[in-house]
C-alpha cells in the first residue's frame, strides 16, 4: 500500500505543498475534517496498524490541550458561556477557535508523517540538489536526522543497559551520571555522523558545476495524469480560499462563507485533493485483485 510512493518526486511533492499549506490556512470546518481523516487514513495506510496508535498518544493530548488552553488565555468573542474566578469570561468562540486550532495543529503534523515516509532524502535532493545543493543537502539531513537518532538511540541505550550503565536503576546520581554519558555518546554520534556525511558528498563533486547525476526517476504518461489532477484540484481550491469561499471569522462572533453551488464545489475539489493518495491506492489494489481473478 505504497503505490504514491512510486510517482516521479515532484508529483509528491506538489501535492504535499498543496495539502500542508491548505492544512495550515484553511480552518472552516469542512476543511479541517477533510484535512483531518485524509492524513489520518493515509499514515495508516502507510505504515500500518502501528501508526493508529502513534497517532493517537500524540493526537488525543495535544486536541484535548490546545482546546483547554486557548479559553484560558483568549477571552475575544461576544457569546460568554460562564466566567472564570479572576473575573475573565469564558467564551463560545473561543472554545471553538481552540478545537479548530487543535485539529488544524494535529492535521498538519499527520500530513508532515506522511510526507516523510513519501518524500525520501533522494527525492528531495533530485528535485532542488542543483538549484540549491548546500540547502537541499542540509534540509533532507535535517529531516531525516530525527528518525536516525532514534534508532541510534535505541542501540546505544540497548548496550549501555547491557554494561549495566541503565539509567532506570540505582541512585538519582547514578541514573544522572549514566545518562549524561548517552548523551555524549549521542552528540559525537550526531557530530561525527554529519562530517563524515558532508566529506562524502564533497568527495564526489556534489554541488560543483557540470557534475551530472544518474537518476532513477522517470517522468511519465501516469505522472503527467497525476499532476494535471492535482494541480487543477490545488489551484481551484486556492482561487476558492482567495474568493473567501472557505472563511470563517471566530472574533467577535462566528461567521461562515455563504453557502453556494461555488463554494461546495471548492470544497469538493479540496476533499478530492486531500484523499488523492488514498484513491490512487484504492484503485491499485482494485487493478490487482482484477489480475489476480483473471489467472
Amino acid at each position: 500500500m505504497s503505490e504514491f510512493k512510486t510517482y516521479h518526486p515532484i508529483v509528491n511533492f506538489i501535492y504535499f505543498v498543496f495539502v500542508i499549506g491548505f492544512s495550515c490556512f484553511l480552518m472552516h470546518p469542512v476543511c479541517l475534517a477533510a484535512s483531518f481523516v485524509s492524513g489520518f487514513v493515509y499514515s495508516v495506510t502507510l505504515r500500518g496498524k502501528r501508526a493508529v496508535r502513534t497517532n493517537l498518544l500524540y493526537m488525543l493530548p495535544m486536541i484535548l490541550i490546545t482546546a483547554v488552553m486557548n479559553p484560558l488565555f483568549n477571552h475575544e468573542g461576544i457569546t460568554i458561556l460562564e466566567y472564570f474566578p479572576n473575573g475573565n469570561p469564558l467564551t463560545l468562540e473561543s472554545v471553538i477557535y481552540g478545537i479548530c486550532a487543535a485539529f488544524m495543529i494535529v492535521s498538519v503534523i499527520c500530513h508532515f508523517s506522511c510526507y516523510n515516509e513519501v518524500m525520501t532524502s533522494d527525492k528531495f535532493i533530485y528535485l532542488f540538489g542543483r538549484v540549491i545543493p548546500s540547502l537541499s543537502l542540509i534540509i533532507s539531513m535535517t529531516l531525516r536526522f530525527v528518525p536516525r537518532f532514534a534508532a541510534q538511540l535505541r542501540v546505544v541505550v540497548n548496550a549501555q543497559r547491557c554494561m549495566g550503565r541503565d539509567i532506570t536503576h540505582g541512585s538519582i546520581l547514578r541514573r544522572a551520571k549514566n545518562g549524561l554519558g548517552i548523551l555524549s555518546v549521542m552528540t559525537t554520534w550526531s557530530l561525527e555522523n554529519a562530517i563524515e556525511t558532508a566529506d562524502s558528498m564533497k568527495s564526489r563533486g556534489y554541488g560543483a558545476k557540470g557534475r551530472t547525476a544518474y537518476s532513477i526517476f522517470t517522468f511519465d504518461k501516469r505522472d503527467a495524469k497525476a499532476l494535471v489532477c492535482i494541480l487543477a484540484l490545488g489551484i481551484y481550491t486556492l482561487i476558492g480560499g482567495i474568493l473567501g469561499k472557505t472563511h470563517i471569522g471566530f472574533f467577535p462572533r462566528l461567521a461562515l462563507s455563504d453557502i453556494s453551488v461555488y463554494g461546495i464545489t471548492v470544497f469538493v475539489a479540496y476533499i478530492l485533493l486531500c484523499i488523492c493518495p488514498v484513491i490512487i491506492e484504492l484503485w491499485e489494489v482494485r487493478k490487482w485483485k482484477a489480475l489476480r481473478s483473471k489467472i
